[in-house]
């Protein structure tokens, strides 16, 4: 097999719904969203869509491309750095547990599927509590030891984001699938001007100002909408 052809099915293989760590737990809360009704129909879940890809793309996409650089560079030390600034841009208790579950969640599988020294020793400095263990920097350390190229890391990263608000709506909203995939189509277009922008950008530069989706996140730990963790 070619490496190109190896370099897809292995992004394929990661950027699928049914990959094992956990997303479909996760709504970035989507169905407080709906209970409040800002979120109602198609045209509204768009843009509550993009609001969530594009902070994620100006947060946890350029601490993947960080962590993915330094892996690829040899510098640990990136590694640790790009994980706290993650943790420093999730302003509610819910985000951060998204981000460590799913985090630890694909170091583990990780050191499954590969052998790789970068990744023990993340996994280890997690253990330790030396580190988060954020899952855009689990994303970046494994992407970069299986060869898959910085815009494919960023590529699956936005795709996994959207896809998991999507899958809720179809729970929680009066939408069909032909809404989201239409939604999720058209969001693609978006992608390179993001990744342009985020693949320049420093860790200190990450801005995760939202306040909407905080104070939805806030209400979940007292709403009736349950169905999923955030």
């Amino acid at each position: 097999m070619s490496n190109e052809a190896t370099e897809l099915l292995r992004l394929l293989q990661f950027s699928d719904s049914a990959f094992p760590v956990g997303s479909f737990s996760f709504s970035n809360g989507m169905e407080t969203a709906a209970e409040e009704g800002l979120v109602r129909d198609a045209a509204t879940l768009e843009e509550y869509t993009f609001d969530i890809v594009r902070q994620a793309a100006f947060t946890d996409g350029v601490a993947a491309l960080h962590a993915y650089r330094s892996r690829e560079q040899g510098r640990y030390d990136g590694i640790p750095e790009a994980d706290r600034y993650v943790i420093l841009c999730k302003m509610n208790a819910e985000a951060r547990q998204m981000t460590l579950r799913m985090g630890k969640k694909l170091a583990e599988l990780s050191r499954r599927i590969l052998s790789d020294d970068i990744v023990e020793r993340w996994l280890g400095e997690i253990d330790a509590g030396r580190t988060p263990g954020t899952y855009p920097v689990a994303q970046g350390i494994l992407f970069a030891a299986c060869g898959i190229s910085e815009r494919g890391l960023f590529c699956s990263q936005q795709y996994g984001t959207a896809n998991m608000v999507l899958s809720a709506a179809l729970r929680c909203v009066r939408v069909s699938h032909y809404d989201t995939q239409r939604i999720l189509f058209d969001m693609s277009r978006r992608i390179d001007d993001m990744y342009r922008i985020a693949s320049e950008m420093e860790l200190d530069e990450m801005h995760a100002f939202a306040p909407q989706t905080d104070i939805l996140a806030s209400l979940h730990e007292k709403g009736l909408k349950r169905m999923f963790m955030n």
